[in-house]
């Protein structure tokens, strides 16, 4: 014979998070799993900047001035902040419905949209919000089980829903949403002046040591500044045009999606109920509101049953982790022994639930199994904890 041991870890709630996101650090940071572009783009950066620093800054600091390499330091500084604030944080991830909530959703839509005939498509699952006077519809997500909030959307790569829902980046690893788009925005604007200040001043320094030295010289001895203004070239039109396109979009309280879809310039010209017709006011909604805290709970604990089988030769009763109310346990009984107590079961023998540690006892005439019963083949019944 045997029984089950039902034992209780605690555990973060980030680890039983649906979706395809990483986490590290205990759960405070939170990526996409396609992490390859995101090293790439730190490889870039701090690969230009380190040869900026090792060929320019030591002639630039002494020929023109000790404030150029100063400035660079912090400019690539509050770069790489930019771009780790972005790329590990929440950017808006909506939790799933649980399940009771999912068949509470289920069981209105059905009531709304009645009975369908077979063979006919049952109609969209939508609901039609007033935001400004303006009608907005929240689509269903299959896959969530919600209603997504105006501007959510439910991101492919992660697969989960993102609250204000911009695009996915690969260059920083993550979803671009509500709560990080405005670091996501300051990363590519500082990153184009970094990028232009790199460039501008490799083309000083080539110009100075040529004055002395000549052109062809000048590359010999300096061969960093040739990769450096390759890369900076190429890079600077890509981001450049990037910090352009989302001034733009900011200017007019947009989105990517919004705008890839054409949701506020489609051919009903609807007017963009979250534009407050100011360029001013847009800015400053998007760029200095106010910080959304995550809606997660990564870091919150929670239970989680195991269990473990032990050799055991009579009725066992093993008590979970205790808790501060005595009275919550969970009594595994025999499996030979009835779910209901026998008849011919004295009263004193009969197991309550929510009493201490007890045991199990049977009437004297109660048969036993013909065969050896093998704990792979049966499970112990067990009665669920009740909690007072």
């Amino acid at each position: 014979m045997s029984a089950v041991m039902i034992t209780r870890k605690i555990t973060r709630k980030w680890e039983k998070l649906p979706g395809k996101n990483t986490f590290c650090c205990d759960g405070r940071v939170m990526m996409a799993r396609q992490k390859g572009v995101f090293y790439l783009t730190l490889f870039l950066i701090v690969g230009t900047c380190s040869l900026f620093f090792a060929f320019e800054c030591p002639y630039l600091a002494v020929h023109l001035s000790p404030a150029i390499p100063v400035f660079a330091v912090l400019l690539f500084v509050f770069v790489m902040a930019m771009l780790l604030r972005t790329s590990f944080s929440d950017p808006g991830v909506l939790p799933r419905a649980l399940p009771e909530e999912a068949n509470f959703i289920e069981m209105e839509i059905e009531a709304a949209n009645g009975n369908v005939l077979a063979g006919q498509r049952p109609p969209p699952r939508i609901k039609n919000v007033q935001i400004n006077n303006q009608i907005v519809k929240l689509k269903y997500c299959y896959t969530c089980k919600i209603f997504r909030p105006p501007r959510a959307s439910h991101c492919s790569i992660c697969d989960n829903c993102v609250d204000r829902f911009d695009h996915h980046c690969p260059w920083v690893g993550n979803c671009v949403g509500k709560r990080n788009y405005r670091y996501f925005y300051l990363f590519t604007l500082s990153l184009s002046l970094l990028t232009i200040y790199i460039f501008a001043f490799d083309i000083v320094h080539v110009v100075l040591r040529s004055v002395d030295s000549g052109f062809v010289n000048t590359l010999k001895e300096t061969p960093g500044t040739v990769l450096e203004v390759l890369v900076c070239f190429f890079t600077l039109w890509s981001v450049v045009g990037l910090t352009g396109f989302h001034t733009y979009l900011i200017s007019l309280n947009q989105t990517t999606n919004e705008d890839i879809k054409g949701s506020w310039s489609g051919k009903n010209r609807v007017q963009n109920p979250y534009s407050h017709k100011n360029i001013i006011k847009n800015c400053c909604e998007v760029l200095c509101g106010p910080t959304y805290p995550s809606v997660l709970d990564r870091r919150g604990l929670m239970l989680e049953d195991s269990c473990s089988s032990a050799p055991s030769n009579d009725a066992t009763t093993v008590p979970v982790n205790k808790s501060s109310n005595p009275a919550t346990q969970t009594t595994v009984r025999k499996s030979s022994a009835p779910l209901i107590p026998n008849e011919h079961t004295p009263d004193e023998a009969k197991p309550s639930i929510g009493s201490g540690t007890q045991k199990s006892s049977s009437s004297p005439k109660e048969e036993k199994p013909s065969s050896p019963i093998s704990p792979n083949t049966v499970a112990p019944a067990v009665i669920k904890e009740s909690t007072h």
